[in-house]
């Protein structure tokens, strides 16, 4: 079957930096929605047309990807309004951010943790990999019809590119 819209996709991949750094590895095929949510729309321009077994690279700037890096999206917030457990890398729904944070800050974006001070927390609402140009070499491993359950809900469930927001003890990113 070949790759049109509305199909799900097994994959396998590497993603690099411009420079070879490793940043992620698909070693078991993972299924995603074409025509969703669940890729970015790079990768399924791409993939039309294919088979399962079609190995392809792309190169993506970052606009075609997670966007370019805002430093507008950085902020200073009061650090007793976070738990105690507060580590770097942990990740807050602007949506839901502890009481005594800035008024202002979107609540459409997901904020890192990126540094930890006794006063002040460093939230960035940037994705991890804003401002980054990805190479990424995919494998297709296996095509299907949608369900529709899967077309009405725009993904297969996978959330592989979208950070999710981690609990105390949760070190999961996807």
């Amino acid at each position: 079957m070949e790759i049109t819209e509305q199909c799900v996709v097994a994959l396998t991949w590497t993603l690099r930096d411009t420079l070879g750094d490793l940043l992620d590895e698909l070693d078991e095929p993972v299924e995603f929605l074409v025509g969703g949510d669940d890729l970015l729309k790079a990768i399924e321009a791409v993939l039309q047309g294919h088979e399962p077994g079609a190995k392809l690279q792309l190169h993506l700037e970052p606009e075609q990807a997670f966007g370019d890096f805002d430093e507008e999206l950085i902020f200073l917030e009061p650090r007793a309004a976070f738990p105690k457990e507060l580590e770097e890398g942990m990740t807050f729904d602007g949506a839901a951010l502890p009481k005594g944070t800035s008024a202002g800050l979107p609540t459409d974006k997901l904020y890192t943790v990126t540094e930890i001070y006794p006063e002040h927390v460093v939230l960035d609402g940037n994705h991890p990999l804003a401002g980054i140009a990805l190479r990424l070499d995919l494998t297709v491993v296996a095509v299907r019809e949608a369900t529709e359950e899967e077309i009405g809900s725009g993904t297969t469930g996978s959330g592989f590119f979208k950070v999710q927001t981690m609990a105390p003890g949760n070190d999961t990113m996807h």
